[in-house]
């Protein structure tokens, strides 16, 4: 029976103060003490139907881990959390909760939803520092051996989920560190690294190897994992880490670069340490552009605050309305004193005599009729054209599929855009024993879909292992 509502609105996350946090790379969220969080659960109202767990990509019982957080049975949320999520310190910072667990609570009809993302991550730490864990012991040893390509959101959770099964599993990660775009690509005061490393320890202890500086595509390929090192399935989840740049004057200019460079030089590489605390230098622009308006484009500009910009300028093409971002991540750019223009697009950037980046011309836009996306598609003023004085360029504007792999397995269907095509039930692609999901398949996503692609990834692959021949397993028609 659903109870009484006592609270309609969610207690508020503690933050940094914006003007200190915007010169430091510490967390900007503080995150709920322990009174609030009891609090915040408590607003659960226990409803009958639940419509919050089928708003989770990797079906977390919500009600129950809320339920115990009310009841102060912190060890037993844990326990709950981690039966379905073995990344729920990462996912209660960075999951857009609100489009999905979020925006189906029941509360949420009426009044603000239970505030779920907060409360997971709550409970994630708090574990962490009373050193709970998860103590339910793997299945028996089944003999089988799973290759998994990228150490990112979707590769994690399905190791995981198989080395939980009794299956042997090898994770093989391009770069030195593993945490795929979890340690390249959100910065470290949304997302503290050590918090990534921590959990992926908890993969280790279960039995999950991880091999770091494997390129797959060149140290093996695909098939050379089953033919020369004896594994069974293989799944890729490599993300998509190919940048996207306009075709417009001057993007070969000094000044000018990718947000996945820009920010894996910060993130992963510690550029703004440089030069005491590390060795990979960065450009630390007094003026800085940065083009798009999804969370990579709210990362790489706050980014740029922190690094000592003066002036940090976010041009996006349509209205707020629009912007991929979520709102809580605007909202903390605006404190921090980013200049966010709307309805512009970048036609050119501009050069000095030393060919640096000087300043960024673009064009006021206009909404028209939708796009396939639904949204109303930028339509640009003629003679509108504006400069805006800058030193640094940052494009944030989409990534695709890197080439490596299926230009080093022909036999692997891709669609146009390069991203493998596999089944959205199973991960299963039209080459037997090979499986793949997240980023590389959809595009550009959510960490926690990429998850969710893992976990029903790693079901099919248990089963395809166990009955090679069964149908719908392999192959399978995408």
């Amino acid at each position: 029976m659903a109870k009484k509502i006592t609270q309609k609105t969610k207690n508020p996350m503690p933050n940094q103060d914006a003007l200190e946090r915007a010169r430091n790379f510490e967390e900007v969220s503080l995150g709920y003490p322990v009174d609030l969080a009891v609090l915040e659960a408590q607003r659960c109202i226990q409803c009958k139907n639940n419509p919050c767990v089928a708003g989770c990509p990797v079906e977390i019982d919500i009600p129950k881990f809320l339920l115990q957080v009310g009841d102060r049975d912190f060890e037993g949320a844990y326990k709950t959390l981690m039966d379905r999520n073995v990344l729920p310190a990462v996912c209660g910072r960075v999951c857009p909760q609100e489009e999905q667990c979020e925006v189906k609570c029941t509360l949420g009809v009426k009044f603000e939803p239970v505030a779920i993302g907060r409360v997971e991550r709550f409970v994630a730490d708090y574990a962490k520092l009373m050193k709970f864990t998860d103590d339910t012991p793997p299945a028996p040893p089944t003999g089988h051996k799973v290759a998994v390509v990228g150490s990112g959101p979707a590769g994690l959770t399905v190791a995981a989920d198989l080395a939980k099964m009794g299956h042997g599993v090898t994770i093989f990660e391009a770069l030195h560190k593993a945490g795929g775009v979890l340690v390249y690509g959100i910065p470290e005061f949304r997302l503290p690294k050590a918090i990534v490393e921590h959990e992926i320890e908890g993969l280790k202890k279960i039995g999950v190897e991880i091999k770091t500086s494997h390129v797959i595509g060149q140290t093996f390929t695909v098939d050379e994992l089953f033919t020369e090192l004896g594994y069974e399935a293989v799944f890729i989840a490599t993300g998509a880490g190919l940048p996207t740049f306009p075709k417009i004057p001057g993007i070969n200019l000094i000044g000018v670069y990718s947000a996945n460079e820009y920010l894996t030089r910060s993130n992963l590489m510690k550029a703004y340490l440089f030069p005491s605390g590390s060795d990979t230098p960065t450009i630390r622009g007094k003026n800085v552009a940065v083009i798009g308006g999804g969370n990579t484009a709210m990362d790489a500009v706050r980014t740029s605050l922190r690094l000592g910009a003066d002036n940090a300028y976010l041009i996006y093409r349509r209205t707020r309305a629009e912007m991929p971002a979520r709102h809580e991540e605007i909202d903390h750019a605006e404190e921090e004193g980013v200049k966010i223009i709307m309805l512009a697009a970048p036609e050119a950037i501009l050069a000095d005599e030393r060919s640096r980046v000087r300043a960024i011309r673009c064009i006021r836009m206009e909404l028209g009729e939708p796009d396939k996306s639904g949204r109303r598609s930028p339509v640009p003023q003629k003679g509108s054209e504006f400069d805006i004085d800058v030193d640094t360029v940052v494009f944030a504007i989409g990534q695709g599929a890197n080439p490596l792999i299926r230009s080093t397995t022909p036999d692997l269907p891709v669609n146009k855009w390069g991203n493998i095509l596999a089944d959205d039930s199973t991960g299963a692609t039209q080459k037997p024993g090979v499986f793949a999901g997240g980023d590389i398949v959809t595009g550009g996503a959510t960490v926690i879909s990429a998850m969710g692609a893992g976990r029903k990834a790693a079901r099919a692959i248990d089963r395809y292992l166990r009955n090679p021949s069964a149908d719908g397993y392999s192959p399978t028609d995408v």
